[in-house]
Protein backbone atom coordinates (compact mmCIF):
# COMPACT_ATOMS: atom_id res chain seq x y z
CA UNK A 1 0.00 0.00 0.00
CA UNK A 2 1.22 3.48 -0.85
CA UNK A 3 1.22 5.38 2.43
CA UNK A 4 0.46 9.08 2.74
CA UNK A 5 3.77 10.98 2.88
CA UNK A 6 4.79 12.68 6.11
CA UNK A 7 5.95 16.27 6.32
CA UNK A 8 9.18 15.48 8.11
CA UNK A 9 11.63 12.61 8.41
CA UNK A 10 14.60 12.57 10.74
CA UNK A 11 17.76 11.04 9.25
CA UNK A 12 20.07 8.92 11.37
CA UNK A 13 22.69 11.04 13.11
CA UNK A 14 25.62 8.77 12.23
CA UNK A 15 25.18 8.93 8.46
CA UNK A 16 27.84 10.77 6.44
CA UNK A 17 26.80 14.11 4.92
CA UNK A 18 26.13 14.46 1.23
CA UNK A 19 29.06 14.96 -1.11
CA UNK A 20 29.65 16.81 -4.37
CA UNK A 21 31.88 14.05 -5.74
CA UNK A 22 30.24 12.64 -8.86
CA UNK A 23 32.97 10.14 -9.69
CA UNK A 24 31.19 7.09 -8.19
CA UNK A 25 28.12 7.92 -10.29
CA UNK A 26 30.24 8.29 -13.42
CA UNK A 27 32.03 5.01 -12.67
CA UNK A 28 28.75 3.14 -12.22
CA UNK A 29 27.36 4.45 -15.50
CA UNK A 30 30.60 3.68 -17.32
CA UNK A 31 30.27 0.06 -16.13
CA UNK A 32 26.66 -0.10 -17.37
CA UNK A 33 23.66 -2.04 -16.17
CA UNK A 34 22.41 0.87 -14.05
CA UNK A 35 18.79 0.84 -12.91
CA UNK A 36 17.46 4.37 -12.40
CA UNK A 37 14.86 4.99 -9.68
CA UNK A 38 13.55 8.54 -9.93
CA UNK A 39 11.35 10.65 -7.68
CA UNK A 40 9.72 14.06 -7.61
CA UNK A 41 13.06 15.85 -7.20
CA UNK A 42 14.02 15.20 -10.82
CA UNK A 43 10.99 17.18 -12.01
CA UNK A 44 11.34 20.28 -9.86
CA UNK A 45 13.48 21.95 -12.52
CA UNK A 46 10.51 21.50 -14.87
CA UNK A 47 8.32 23.55 -12.56
CA UNK A 48 6.66 20.65 -10.75
CA UNK A 49 7.26 20.92 -6.99
CA UNK A 50 8.17 18.01 -4.77
CA UNK A 51 6.50 17.06 -1.50
CA UNK A 52 9.44 17.78 0.77
CA UNK A 53 12.43 20.08 0.95
CA UNK A 54 12.41 23.81 0.50
CA UNK A 55 9.02 24.87 -0.79
CA UNK A 56 7.70 21.30 -0.61
CA UNK A 57 3.95 21.08 -1.07
CA UNK A 58 3.27 19.00 2.06
CA UNK A 59 3.49 22.18 4.13
CA UNK A 60 0.20 23.31 2.55
CA UNK A 61 -1.32 20.29 0.82
CA UNK A 62 -2.73 16.94 1.93
CA UNK A 63 -2.62 14.47 -1.00
CA UNK A 64 -5.84 12.74 -1.97
CA UNK A 65 -6.21 9.19 -0.67
CA UNK A 66 -8.09 6.37 -2.34
CA UNK A 67 -10.40 6.19 0.64
CA UNK A 68 -11.23 9.90 0.35
CA UNK A 69 -11.78 9.67 -3.41
CA UNK A 70 -14.23 6.77 -3.13
CA UNK A 71 -16.01 8.13 -0.03
CA UNK A 72 -18.48 10.34 -1.85
CA UNK A 73 -19.36 12.72 -4.66
CA UNK A 74 -18.20 15.84 -2.85
CA UNK A 75 -14.66 14.48 -2.40
CA UNK A 76 -14.51 13.62 -6.11
CA UNK A 77 -15.86 17.06 -7.05
CA UNK A 78 -13.11 18.67 -5.01
CA UNK A 79 -10.46 16.37 -6.51
CA UNK A 80 -11.48 16.80 -10.15
CA UNK A 81 -11.85 20.59 -9.86
CA UNK A 82 -8.35 20.86 -8.45
CA UNK A 83 -6.87 18.25 -10.78
CA UNK A 84 -8.52 19.76 -13.85
CA UNK A 85 -6.82 23.06 -13.11
CA UNK A 86 -3.50 21.42 -12.19
CA UNK A 87 -3.49 19.37 -15.39
CA UNK A 88 -2.95 22.53 -17.40
CA UNK A 89 0.37 23.08 -15.64
CA UNK A 90 1.36 19.44 -16.08
CA UNK A 91 0.46 19.62 -19.75
CA UNK A 92 2.82 22.56 -20.25
CA UNK A 93 5.75 21.05 -18.29
CA UNK A 94 8.75 20.06 -20.37
CA UNK A 95 11.63 17.69 -19.59
CA UNK A 96 14.63 19.34 -17.97
CA UNK A 97 18.34 18.58 -18.20
CA UNK A 98 18.02 15.72 -15.70
CA UNK A 99 15.37 13.91 -17.76
CA UNK A 100 17.34 14.48 -20.96
CA UNK A 101 20.53 13.14 -19.38
CA UNK A 102 18.76 9.95 -18.27
CA UNK A 103 17.45 9.51 -21.83
CA UNK A 104 20.98 10.03 -23.18
CA UNK A 105 22.38 7.38 -20.82
CA UNK A 106 19.69 5.02 -22.07
CA UNK A 107 20.53 5.64 -25.72
CA UNK A 108 24.16 4.79 -24.95
CA UNK A 109 23.07 1.43 -23.50
CA UNK A 110 24.26 2.25 -19.97
CA UNK A 111 20.92 1.66 -18.25
CA UNK A 112 19.15 -1.59 -17.52
CA UNK A 113 15.87 0.23 -16.89
CA UNK A 114 14.08 3.24 -15.45
CA UNK A 115 11.54 3.10 -12.61
CA UNK A 116 9.86 6.39 -11.80
CA UNK A 117 7.69 7.29 -8.83
CA UNK A 118 6.47 10.32 -10.79
CA UNK A 119 3.18 10.57 -12.67
CA UNK A 120 4.19 13.38 -15.03
CA UNK A 121 5.45 11.37 -18.05
CA UNK A 122 8.52 13.60 -18.46
CA UNK A 123 11.00 10.72 -18.75
CA UNK A 124 9.15 9.41 -21.79
CA UNK A 125 8.80 12.87 -23.31
CA UNK A 126 12.58 13.27 -22.97
CA UNK A 127 13.09 10.04 -24.92
CA UNK A 128 13.51 7.34 -22.30
CA UNK A 129 12.00 4.02 -23.34
CA UNK A 130 10.35 1.21 -21.36
CA UNK A 131 9.86 3.40 -18.29
CA UNK A 132 8.04 1.67 -15.42
CA UNK A 133 5.56 4.14 -13.95
CA UNK A 134 5.41 2.79 -10.41
CA UNK A 135 2.51 5.04 -9.41
CA UNK A 136 0.82 5.29 -12.80
CA UNK A 137 0.38 8.34 -15.01
CA UNK A 138 -1.87 11.39 -15.00
CA UNK A 139 -2.31 11.25 -18.77
CA UNK A 140 -4.66 8.26 -18.49
CA UNK A 141 -8.07 7.85 -16.85
CA UNK A 142 -9.74 4.62 -15.76
CA UNK A 143 -13.38 3.86 -14.99
CA UNK A 144 -13.81 2.17 -11.62
CA UNK A 145 -16.90 0.34 -12.89
CA UNK A 146 -16.09 -1.02 -16.35
CA UNK A 147 -12.29 -0.70 -16.27
CA UNK A 148 -12.12 1.23 -19.54
CA UNK A 149 -9.01 3.40 -20.00
CA UNK A 150 -9.19 6.70 -21.87
CA UNK A 151 -6.83 9.62 -22.59
CA UNK A 152 -6.72 12.43 -20.05
CA UNK A 153 -6.93 14.99 -22.84
CA UNK A 154 -10.39 13.67 -23.73
CA UNK A 155 -11.56 14.02 -20.13
CA UNK A 156 -10.06 17.52 -20.01
CA UNK A 157 -12.15 18.49 -23.05
CA UNK A 158 -15.34 17.12 -21.47
CA UNK A 159 -14.65 18.89 -18.19
CA UNK A 160 -14.04 22.19 -20.00
CA UNK A 161 -17.35 21.85 -21.79
CA UNK A 162 -19.18 20.97 -18.57
CA UNK A 163 -17.60 23.83 -16.61
CA UNK A 164 -17.51 26.83 -18.91
CA UNK A 165 -16.07 29.83 -17.10
CA UNK A 166 -14.21 27.81 -14.48
CA UNK A 167 -11.01 29.87 -14.18
CA UNK A 168 -9.94 30.07 -10.51
CA UNK A 169 -6.42 31.12 -9.58
CA UNK A 170 -4.63 28.33 -7.68
CA UNK A 171 -2.35 29.01 -4.74
CA UNK A 172 0.03 26.30 -5.98
CA UNK A 173 0.42 23.05 -7.93
CA UNK A 174 1.49 19.77 -6.35
CA UNK A 175 3.46 16.70 -7.55
CA UNK A 176 0.22 14.73 -7.95
CA UNK A 177 -1.17 17.35 -10.35
CA UNK A 178 -3.58 18.67 -7.73
CA UNK A 179 -4.00 22.46 -7.58
CA UNK A 180 -4.54 24.26 -4.27
CA UNK A 181 -8.11 25.56 -4.30
CA UNK A 182 -10.49 26.53 -1.53
CA UNK A 183 -13.94 24.96 -1.23
CA UNK A 184 -15.39 28.30 -2.38
CA UNK A 185 -13.27 28.14 -5.55
CA UNK A 186 -14.34 24.55 -6.20
CA UNK A 187 -17.98 25.64 -5.90
CA UNK A 188 -20.40 23.44 -7.86
CA UNK A 189 -17.79 22.09 -10.30
CA UNK A 190 -19.48 19.47 -12.46
CA UNK A 191 -17.84 16.02 -12.61
CA UNK A 192 -18.48 13.97 -15.73
CA UNK A 193 -19.01 10.18 -15.66
CA UNK A 194 -17.51 7.44 -17.79
CA UNK A 195 -18.66 7.88 -21.39
CA UNK A 196 -19.08 4.10 -21.74
CA UNK A 197 -21.03 3.03 -18.65
CA UNK A 198 -21.65 6.16 -16.59
CA UNK A 199 -19.32 4.97 -13.83
CA UNK A 200 -16.82 6.86 -11.68
CA UNK A 201 -13.66 8.07 -13.42
CA UNK A 202 -10.31 8.08 -11.64
CA UNK A 203 -6.86 9.09 -12.90
CA UNK A 204 -4.72 6.02 -13.61
CA UNK A 205 -2.46 6.76 -10.66
CA UNK A 206 -1.89 4.98 -7.37
CA UNK A 207 -3.42 7.22 -4.72
CA UNK A 208 -2.04 7.20 -1.21
CA UNK A 209 -3.80 4.39 0.64
CA UNK A 210 -4.04 2.36 -2.59
CA UNK A 211 -1.86 -0.64 -3.41
CA UNK A 212 0.65 -0.62 -6.24
CA UNK A 213 -0.36 -3.55 -8.52
CA UNK A 214 1.59 -6.62 -7.33
CA UNK A 215 2.66 -7.57 -10.86
CA UNK A 216 4.23 -4.13 -11.25
CA UNK A 217 6.14 -4.53 -8.00
CA UNK A 218 7.38 -7.96 -9.03
CA UNK A 219 8.54 -6.63 -12.39
CA UNK A 220 10.48 -3.88 -10.61
CA UNK A 221 12.02 -6.47 -8.30
CA UNK A 222 13.18 -8.36 -11.39
CA UNK A 223 14.75 -5.18 -12.73
CA UNK A 224 16.67 -4.82 -9.47
CA UNK A 225 17.82 -8.44 -9.64
CA UNK A 226 19.07 -7.94 -13.20
CA UNK A 227 20.79 -4.59 -12.55
CA UNK A 228 24.46 -4.07 -11.77
CA UNK A 229 23.68 -1.04 -9.61
CA UNK A 230 20.80 1.25 -8.63
CA UNK A 231 20.93 5.02 -9.13
CA UNK A 232 18.32 6.98 -7.14
CA UNK A 233 17.53 10.39 -8.57
CA UNK A 234 15.54 12.98 -6.64
CA UNK A 235 13.70 10.74 -4.18
CA UNK A 236 13.64 11.02 -0.40
CA UNK A 237 12.69 7.31 -0.30
CA UNK A 238 10.37 8.11 2.60
CA UNK A 239 7.63 5.77 1.42
CA UNK A 240 8.12 2.04 1.03
CA UNK A 241 7.06 1.92 -2.62
CA UNK A 242 10.53 3.10 -3.65
CA UNK A 243 12.59 2.23 -0.58
CA UNK A 244 11.85 -1.48 -0.97
CA UNK A 245 13.94 -1.62 -4.16
CA UNK A 246 16.89 0.14 -2.54
CA UNK A 247 16.78 -2.34 0.33
CA UNK A 248 16.59 -5.22 -2.13
CA UNK A 249 19.64 -3.97 -3.99
CA UNK A 250 21.59 -3.48 -0.76
CA UNK A 251 20.71 -6.98 0.45
CA UNK A 252 22.00 -8.34 -2.86
CA UNK A 253 25.21 -6.30 -2.34
CA UNK A 254 24.56 -4.20 -5.44
CA UNK A 255 25.89 -0.63 -5.27
CA UNK A 256 23.25 2.00 -4.51
CA UNK A 257 24.06 5.59 -5.45
CA UNK A 258 21.79 8.53 -4.62
CA UNK A 259 21.67 12.00 -6.10
CA UNK A 260 19.40 14.08 -3.89
CA UNK A 261 19.87 17.47 -2.32
CA UNK A 262 18.59 16.38 1.12
CA UNK A 263 19.21 13.23 3.20
CA UNK A 264 17.05 10.24 2.30
CA UNK A 265 15.66 7.25 4.11
CA UNK A 266 17.93 5.07 1.99
CA UNK A 267 21.25 6.77 2.79
CA UNK A 268 22.33 3.97 5.10
CA UNK A 269 22.20 1.57 2.14
CA UNK A 270 24.04 3.85 -0.28
CA UNK A 271 27.63 3.89 -1.42
CA UNK A 272 27.28 7.67 -1.74
CA UNK A 273 24.73 10.47 -1.74
CA UNK A 274 25.52 13.40 -4.00
CA UNK A 275 23.92 16.62 -2.75
CA UNK A 276 23.69 18.53 -6.03
CA UNK A 277 20.82 19.68 -8.26
CA UNK A 278 19.84 16.86 -10.61
CA UNK A 279 20.25 18.78 -13.86
CA UNK A 280 23.72 20.01 -12.96
CA UNK A 281 24.87 16.67 -11.61
CA UNK A 282 23.69 14.51 -14.49
CA UNK A 283 24.88 16.80 -17.28
CA UNK A 284 28.27 16.98 -15.56
CA UNK A 285 28.43 13.18 -15.48
CA UNK A 286 27.40 13.02 -19.13
CA UNK A 287 30.19 15.45 -20.02
CA UNK A 288 32.73 13.30 -18.18
CA UNK A 289 31.58 10.26 -20.12
CA UNK A 290 31.55 12.10 -23.43
CA UNK A 291 27.83 11.60 -23.88
CA UNK A 292 25.87 14.34 -25.69
CA UNK A 293 22.71 15.54 -23.95
CA UNK A 294 20.09 17.12 -26.17
CA UNK A 295 19.34 20.72 -25.33
CA UNK A 296 15.78 21.86 -24.70
CA UNK A 297 13.71 22.10 -27.86
CA UNK A 298 15.76 19.66 -29.95
CA UNK A 299 14.28 16.39 -28.74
Amino acid sequence: MRMRPTLSWTPAKDLPPGTTDLQPVADALRTGGVLVLSGAGISTESGIPDYRGEGGSLSRHTPMTYQDFTSGAQARRRYWARSHLGWRTFGRARPNAGHRAVAAFGRQGLLSGVITQNVDGLHQTAGSEDVVELHGSLDRVVCLSCGTFSPRRELARRLREANAGFQPVAAGINPDGDADLTDEQVGDFHVVPCAICGGILKPDVVFFGEAVPPQRIEYCRKLVRDAASVLVLGSSLTVMSGLRFVRQAAQAEKPVLIVNRDPTRGDQHALTRVALPLGTALTTVADRLGIPVEVAGTG
